[in-house]
């Protein structure tokens, strides 16, 4: 499992991901400001995790295959469409001897299918979920995430859960993931929201009602 961590929650309209910025090699600290989320399209983005070449190389090689789409059709591929391109590339790849070790969170807002988030680990298996995360962070975030979710979530409560599992990784986990950067996806569009570090938790965000 990853030292890293990626989040993801779907709402009736939009979907938001979260990842911690920290970068590591085994035991030792690299880098505190890697993004792991990654522009798909002006109505899609991925998180990943998992060995960083990896990570990179197979998300760069995923976009500009999706992009080569949009320019050959005229469209974009809608966002379950994407994912099952995405899964089937990696199951592939785990076929071949280039085989690529990267989970994933595909988020995006489809006009017609509306929000999608779809889960897919490193053996290529995906499913559409309403919420999601991949790490050892992911792991103290499961419980939280099905507590405070709902329908008809909002942007600003999903903000809200992100926080409270962000300060639950902080509290039990060894790891330090100080620093996460937001995004949400949405009617119009992929956008950065203000980044979550230990300044921005309050005292209500790190008190958990249940």
């Amino acid at each position: 499992m990853a030292m890293e961590t990626i989040l993801g929650i779907r709402g009736p309209d939009f979907v938001m991901l979260a990842s911690d910025t920290m970068q590591a090699k085994s035991l030792i600290f690299m880098k505190d400001d890697q993004s792991k989320i990654h522009r798909l399209s002006d109505f899609s983005m991925i998180a990943t995790v998992g060995d960083g070449g990896d990570t990179l190389q197979f998300t760069d090689y995923i976009s500009k295959n999706l992009h080569l789409y949009k320019i050959a059709n005229g469209y974009h591929l809608s966002p379950r469409a994407a994912a099952h391109f995405t899964r089937k590339n990696l199951a592939d790849y785990i076929r071949s001897n280039t085989r690529y070790q990267v989970a994933m969170l595909l988020a995006g807002y489809d006009v017609v299918e509306g929000p999608d988030l779809h889960y897919i680990d490193s053996f290529g298996a995906a499913q559409s979920i309403n919420h999601a995360g991949h790490g050892w962070g992911s792991v103290f975030c499961g419980s939280i995430l099905q507590r405070y979710w709902h329908q008809n979530l909002t942007q600003a409560e999903a903000v809200s859960i992100l926080k409270k599992c962000v300060a639950e990784i902080q509290k039990r986990l060894i790891i330090n993931q100080r620093n996460w950067d937001v995004f949400v996806v949405d009617r119009s569009g992929m956008r950065q929201l203000e980044s979550i570090n230990p300044a921005s938790l309050s005292f209500d965000v790190l008190s958990l009602n249940w």
